[in-house]
């Protein structure tokens, strides 16, 4: 790549995953719409056929008038391809089909264990790694190998457990994860902060928050907005609206599968003093599963919902309902901001700017000097020019950690389990998951579970499972 007039020119990114109907098209769009950045996207998928669909979905969406930016879109044929030479690589990819995240899923209902989304924490998540994990390997041994100097930004879940695996094969590498679970707590306390105060928020950027914790399970340890704190602001909120939640006021919690009436993180926030700082279908996976996944009914009194594989499926087919209509030009996709921060910490990355954001890295500078070095956490850093320095966000409070550091604990065991093939260390995973230990303790059915939706996923995990 080359700097020329403040753009920067030639960017060769590899996105591997490339023929996603989700994340794909998001990335197309905030490239469309920012001009400091151009050059050429490499679209690497085991679904070729996905890929060359997003090579001209993409190639349209930048010949179009309106659109700033300057790309190309390519399918390469092998890693190598799509890798040698390039400056970022996107990964973005779905380990297996929702055939087997239905065994992640639903199959631990049996034991009266529901999970909300199944992708993260819980017996899902863990299954889940089992099988991406070695898909992982495989692209850190390629990173290494054809493009060790590139920055690599990682979508895929379970993120942490992908992140510490890149740095387990290369550790060199130059690898970090992006959730945007974080943007949206910030945006509900831009609403909470209007709605107490009457006074307007324009940029949910400027509700400036420290974040510490794992993916999925992080936390706000402060929060304010031009020098004033938001948390007394909360509190109070809270204290009035606690039975209903917070709904903003286009949407309410029934109108999206994935939207929530935030009355898990305000009882979180009652408990712990902090605000929890994720979607709550994700922070209810990561407690004692009697306290907000009891059962269905529990969680349709908390205001969330159950992820259900048979509705991911239907989302999938409206995906590809979509796709074919992009492709034919029945519809075009619309060129407005994400709310993605993906090409921001690229032109941070570049030097165009400077830039912070949340980001998921191995802790080994005690961003959160209470969890292990060896630890994948989510804290605030800074991107400047090929360079990001992880900002100290502090310790966790006692009663945080003791939250958070049993799934650090499993994450060692499922990466061992993943690259050892292990089964003592699967079972002892879903052993230690608050969300098993609270409905089963019963040993022989633990194990056949576990048994069970390893076989599931077998046609994804290496020989040394059999």
């Amino acid at each position: 790549m080359r700097y020329e007039n403040g753009h920067m020119k030639d960017v060769q990114i590899a996105y591997i995953g490339g023929g996603s109907r989700g994340w794909a098209w998001t990335f197309m769009t905030d490239l469309a719409l920012d001009d400091a950045l151009s050059g050429t996207i490499r679209l690497y998928d085991i679904d070729r056929s996905s890929a060359e669909a997003n090579e001209q979905i993409g190639n349209h969406l930048m010949a179009r008038p309106e659109a700033k930016g300057d790309w190309q879109f390519e399918v390469r044929d092998t890693l190598e391809s799509a890798l040698t030479g390039c400056d970022f690589v996107v990964i973005s990819i779905l380990p297996g089909t929702f055939d087997e995240m239905a065994s992640d899923v639903h199959l631990p209902e049996r034991l009266g264990i529901w999970q909300s989304v199944g992708d993260t924490a819980g017996p899902g998540g863990i299954i889940r790694n089992l099988r991406t994990l070695p898909m992982f390997v495989d692209i850190a041994v390629a990173i290494r190998d054809y493009a060790p100097q590139a920055w690599v930004i990682n979508y895929t879940n379970p993120m942490s457990l992908c992140v510490k695996t890149l740095y387990e094969v290369f550790p060199q590498i130059k690898a970090f994860g992006c959730c945007h679970e974080v943007f949206g707590t910030q945006k509900v306390l831009q609403g909470i902060y209007e709605q107490e105060t009457g006074d307007k928020i324009e940029d949910w950027h400027d509700v400036r928050v420290n974040v510490l914790g794992i993916n999925h399970f992080t936390w706000f340890s402060s929060a304010a907005y031009q020098g004033n704190d938001i948390f007394p602001i909360y509190r109070r909120y809270i204290e009035k609206h606690f039975e209903e939640g917070f709904e903003s006021e286009d949407k309410s919690w029934m109108n999206s599968h994935f939207n929530c009436a935030h009355r898990v993180k305000m009882d979180l926030f009652n408990r712990y003093g902090w605000i929890a700082a994720a979607g709550d279908r994700h922070l209810a996976e990561f407690m004692p599963g009697d306290t907000y996944l009891k059962d269905p009914e529990t969680v349709e009194s908390w205001k969330f919902h159950l992820t259900t594989v048979d509705w991911r499926k239907q989302d999938l087919q409206e995906r590809l309902d979509r796709s074919r209509r992009l492709l034919s030009g029945e519809e075009e996709m619309k060129l407005e901001p994400t709310g993605e921060e993906g090409i921001l910490l690229m032109k941070a990355l570049c030097g165009l700017t400077r830039f912070v954001s949340n980001v998921n890295l191995p802790n080994t500078a005690l961003q959160i000097p209470n969890l292990p070095a060896s630890a994948v956490v989510e804290t605030n850093a800074v991107f400047e020019r090929d360079h990001i320095y992880p900002i100290v966000a502090g310790p966790l409070t006692e009663e945080v950690r003791a939250l958070i550091l049993p799934h650090v604990q499993i994450h060692e065991l499922t990466l061992k389990a993943a690259l050892y093939h292990d089964r003592g260390m699967v079972y002892d995973a879903f052993r230690m998951d608050p969300n098993v230990r609270s409905k089963c303790t019963d040993e022989t059915k633990i194990r056949a579970l576990a048994d069970e939706m390893i076989d599931n996923t077998k046609k994804y995990l290496p020989k040394g499972w059999d």
